[in-house]
């Protein structure tokens, strides 16, 4: 059993018992007055929070995952549910990418990404969010409807007319959308 299932166990049943006592299935106002109570709990809560704070900065927590390409090997295809996937090129050649979140984020890092000729990349966030991470020699032009939601261009902007430039065209509702060059 690891430390949070333990702790998972330890606020499920003190939170059951709180109920029961609230709803007077079990008479536990003797436990909720004890001293060692009024201690215990805050110095629990202290302790959690500090964890997941540390814990927050040590780890991060994307699963990174495999390129998935589609049947014809061109365009990508993500879709995230609840969670965060990472994709990261490492060489192969960017034809384009759907890219679809709901209640999660995609962290999708081109910085090595074989960029030819100029690539779209279709974005639909719900409580969401998509972070791009795009390489310093490429043009970004960004269009976007948003309710309740944004996407923010980060990166240094480039006029050359000969490097491959990213259309990024995203639809965002309570989401959003992060462009930036490096991982920060």
């Amino acid at each position: 059993m690891t430390r949070r299932f333990i702790i998972g166990i330890i606020f499920t049943v003190a939170a059951l018992l709180k109920l029961a006592s609230m709803w007077n299935i079990v008479h536990m106002e003797w436990l909720w007055k004890q001293p060692w109570t009024e201690y215990i709990g805050p110095a629990l809560l202290l302790y959690i929070g500090v964890h997941l704070i540390i814990y927050g900065f040590g780890n991060d927590q994307w699963l990174e995952r495999p390129v998935p390409f589609d049947e014809n090997g061109k365009r990508i295809y993500c879709a995230v549910r609840f969670g965060g996937d990472q994709y990261v090129y490492h060489g192969e050649e960017f034809k384009g990418a759907h890219l679809d979140t709901f209640c999660g984020g995609i962290r999708l890092d081109l910085r090595e990404a074989n960029l030819r000729e100029d690539e779209e990349i279709d974005i639909h966030t719900f409580m969401g969010s998509v972070e791009l991470i795009v390489p310093d020699k490429v043009n970004i032009i960004s269009k976007s409807r948003n309710f309740i939601g944004s996407i923010r261009n980060n990166t240094t902007s480039h006029t050359t007319p000969n490097v491959p430039c990213l259309h990024i065209v995203a639809s965002n509702f309570f989401g959003g959308v992060v462009i930036k060059n490096q991982m920060a």
